[in-house]
């Protein structure tokens, strides 16, 4: 589901609704994944409403099924791919001039996961908010607190490229049961923090080194 909104922009006239006969819209393209400049992103101050599956992001989908792929085959879920990310980006730009094109929103997912105390399947639930600054190499700007850094790679973006990389940013280094009801292999004299296999560490790792720079 998406939404297009175009400010200032009147309703459209001389709609003659005496025709007969149904009215069939031209399919619409889906924003998540068209690629564009982000000043022209930010300048009809685009709103996208969000209702994919989490199959259609193939880098997290991927993640999840290195993350599965330890369970045995009778535990696998069977419908992991169809659970939906919903949520909504917004953007616009952040001053007088439109020089700072800028997103603001927020997504949830259930993604399927395995629990890194039991070895059991469980719904990890993944939640973000995002307020980025979306800036081309080496431009920098001053005065925008509470917002982060989103260096674009090259001039363009792909709205399901930025969703994808913070849900992948959300995923925990080792993923475990939040109800310790539920998970088997909690022990109070000994969590086993020790020897968990953090699946997710290594891919969050590598996505905190591209946005934060090496040196950091």
């Amino acid at each position: 589901m998406q939404r297009v909104h175009y400010p200032d922009q009147g309703a459209a006239s001389g709609f003659d609704s005496s025709l007969r006969g149904p009215y069939h819209a031209r399919a619409m393209a889906n924003l998540l994944r068209d690629r564009r400049p982000a000043a022209e992103w930010a300048s009809v101050a685009q709103v996208i409403e969000i209702e994919e599956k989490i199959g259609s992001f193939k880098g997290l989908a991927e993640v999840v099924a290195a993350d599965l792929a330890a369970l045995d085959p009778d535990k696998l879920p069977s419908d992991w791919r169809e659970m939906i990310v919903s949520g909504e980006l917004r953007f616009d730009f952040l001053d007088a001039e439109r020089h700072v094109p800028a997103v603001t929103g927020s997504a949830t997912a259930e993604v399927s996961a395995v629990c890194q105390r039991c070895l059991e399947p469980f719904q990890l639930t993944l939640a973000v908010d995002a307020r980025l600054l979306l800036l081309e190499e080496q431009q920098t700007v001053d005065g925008y607190d509470g917002f982060e850094v989103w260096e674009l790679e090259g001039n363009t973006l792909r709205p399901q490229d930025l969703l994808e990389e913070l849900l992948i940013m959300a995923l925990p280094f080792s993923a475990m049961h939040d109800n310790m009801a539920v998970c088997k292999a909690l022990s109070t004299k000994n969590d086993g923090a020790d020897e968990l296999t953090r699946p997710f560490a290594a891919l969050r790792a590598r996505m905190e080194q591209k946005h934060n720079g090496p040196d950091e």
